[in-house]
């Protein structure tokens, strides 16, 4: 099935590949449909009633995932996308996010696949925004981690984005993190440091150490970034102070919470790491209300 323009036009301002998402959305309406069809659409439904679907909020939150929506309807049949908002825009419960017309039959077919997913990279976007509004003015930004769903990093990272946090790295090979299991294995923290930057020299070295005393062993090997895992507030602070002397990044990662991120980001931190972004979000409500007729 060929992505409509309106679809294509949105996956590129969303800046999504288009082919990644697409083979998604067909694998997820494989799924649903195992092989078989809608048996309760094709039985309930006439194959030439028109209708018209919109897409809503049952909560307020922040958006996102529309066009991978958009992606999902296409590959089932062909629709006209009448309207939508923008994926990373504060929606209201009531306020309708897509506006599709076409068969029903498309539209009920499509309907959990395209909710599944844009409920799920809203609920991203959602939570992601309430760590974001907490630390706002602080100077820190919220980052993601690799704890994702296989398969759907991608489009979990860009709800992150869509809530106004920034990327970790994508993949294992984008840079490199050293953390204590690394260090065990090759002796040390500053030789771990030296192993990946002999191996690897044009590679971004971000540490992870849990101790001051470890952030000036690393600092003075030359890190990048440094990860002070499971400081507490006096350590962070110190810990800062010495990467800022240097010039060296930090982040913040390990028991972080909501409700003391501001005070941790107060510390001067770059980053605040947290995997509860994408591993663990709720979802975001949203529904379909039909309405029939051309």
């Amino acid at each position: 099935m060929t992505l409509s323009p309106e679809t294509l036009a949105a996956l590129a301002e969303a800046d999504l590949d288009a082919a990644y998402v697409e083979a998604l959305a067909v694998s997820a309406v494989e799924e649903d449909l195992a092989g078989g069809v809608d048996v309760t659409s094709v039985a309930t439904v006439p194959a030439d009633l028109l209708g018209t679907a919109s897409f809503s909020a049952r909560a307020a939150g922040t958006v996102a995932g529309i066009p991978v929506a958009m992606t999902v309807l296409d590959v089932v049949g062909e629709v006209e996308h009448l309207a939508h908002g923008a994926d990373g825009e504060p929606v209201e419960r009531g306020q309708s996010v897509l506006d599709v017309r076409g068969p029903v039959r498309t539209l009920l077919t499509a309907e959990r696949s395209a909710l599944n997913l844009l409920c799920h990279l809203s609920g991203i976007a959602t939570l992601t925004r309430s760590w974001v509004d907490v630390v706002a003015g602080t100077g820190a930004h919220i980052r993601d981690t690799r704890k994702t769903t296989p398969g759907l990093r991608l489009l979990e990272k860009y709800a992150v984005r869509c809530g106004g946090g920034v990327n970790h790295r994508m993949a294992l090979s984008d840079a490199a993190l050293v953390k204590d299991n690394h260090v065990v294995a090759a002796g040390g923290v500053a030789r771990a440091f030296e192993a990946v930057r002999r191996e690897f020299p044009g590679v971004e070295v971000e540490v992870e150490c849990d101790t001051v005393a470890q952030v000036r062993e690393v600092v003075e090997a030359g890190a990048d970034l440094v990860l002070l895992d499971n400081m507490g507030l006096d350590d962070l602070r110190a810990a800062v102070e010495v990467c800022q002397a240097a010039g060296v990044l930090t982040e913040a990662s390990g028991g972080l919470r909501l409700d003391t991120a501001r005070a941790v980001a107060e510390t001067g931190v770059d980053f605040l790491s947290v995997g509860a972004l994408t591993h663990s979000a709720p979802v975001l409500d949203l529904g379909v209300d039909l309405r029939l007729g051309s």
